[in-house]
């Protein structure tokens, strides 16, 4: 199957940044595989690498056609071995990026948990508050609170009914009193943290089919959640949480949750990605896997 063999050459290519290399990797002459990318740029009409005497990179469309060469190539792959094993193999390689706070202390532990089960499963992970761009990083999926930013991007939801929550610590609220009420945050220190390039501090609350919206001030703000919450667990201030990154502390009583007369803003859990035919058996087992955990949360 010369027209798959053309695919491989390319995706190793670009993961090991040599032709050469690539070609060591899957036993083949450089010639052939040479041959093999100028095949492939000839069927496709477009140049796949930018090409130097010492080096090569790809191109906008080498970028693009990359992430459909490793989906397509994942899926024939698990085709290949469901036909010989007579059932379904989970594999390949999931590129995904992670929310700080929850990727660092909830996700981390259960995504080794996953490969575990799966091993022939490979993970490249990104931990960042801010978006990913699925169409343009070597993202495939992206794990994140709130609606869409984008329209065109498809949302599984994860968990939808998730809330923020305000909290604190025990050593904070002795020192500076409990807030009973929303409008009560204007004379306490509020952590904030960046949403995009904006402070968020406005911070809503619900109450009777009533919303309560709040100003807040504080002399803390950061544009990574973990770094919030290790300020709140300080006793630094209030911060106002997803209440999947903190469950694990309000638990154990080093956060304490005011204000509970309030619902939170809505924060729902949602997996994004920029294109259905993304959802390969690999995507869905760990969507359903990550489900189970986080509603037992």
């Amino acid at each position: 199957m010369k027209g798959l063999q053309d695919l491989e050459i390319f995706v190793r290519t670009a993961e090991l940044g040599s032709l050469s290399a690539a070609a060591r990797r899957l036993d083949l002459t450089p010639a052939a595989a040479s041959a093999a990318l100028k095949r492939l740029e000839a069927t496709l009409q477009a140049a796949l690498f930018v090409r130097s005497t010492r080096s090569q990179r790809l191109t906008a469309e080498g970028e693009v056609f990359l992430l459909h060469c490793r989906q397509a190539l994942d899926l024939l792959a698990d085709g290949r071995e469901a036909l010989a094993s007579g059932r379904s193999v989970v594999r390949g390689v999931l590129q995904l990026s992670l929310p700080s706070d929850l990727g660092r202390n909830v996700l981390l532990p259960w995504l080794d948990a996953f490969q575990s089960a799966h091993p022939q499963v490979e993970l490249r992970l990104q931990v960042s508050d801010r978006l990913a761009d699925v169409y343009r990083q070597p993202v495939d999926l992206a794990i994140r609170y709130g609606s869409l930013p984008d329209s065109s991007l498809v949302a599984l939801p994860l968990l939808p009914d998730n809330r923020r929550v305000l909290c604190a610590s025990p050593d904070y609220l002795v020192r500076y009193g409990t807030p009973t009420a929303p409008a009560q945050l204007v004379d306490h220190n509020c952590l904030c943290y960046l949403l995009g390039d904006a402070v968020h501090d406005r911070w809503r609350f619900f109450r009777d089919g009533q919303e309560t919206s709040v100003a807040v001030r504080g002399d803390r703000v950061s544009d990574d959640g973990d770094v919030v919450r290790r300020w709140a667990l300080g006793g630094w201030g209030l911060a106002y949480k997803s209440r999947l990154d903190v469950e694990t502390d309000l638990h154990a009583g080093r956060l304490v949750a005011v204000c509970q007369d309030w619902l939170g803003e809505s924060a729902p859990l949602n997996l994004l990605c920029a294109d259905r035919r993304q959802l390969s058996p690999v995507v869905q087992q760990l969507r359903e896997f990550l489900s189970v955990r986080l509603a037992a949360l």
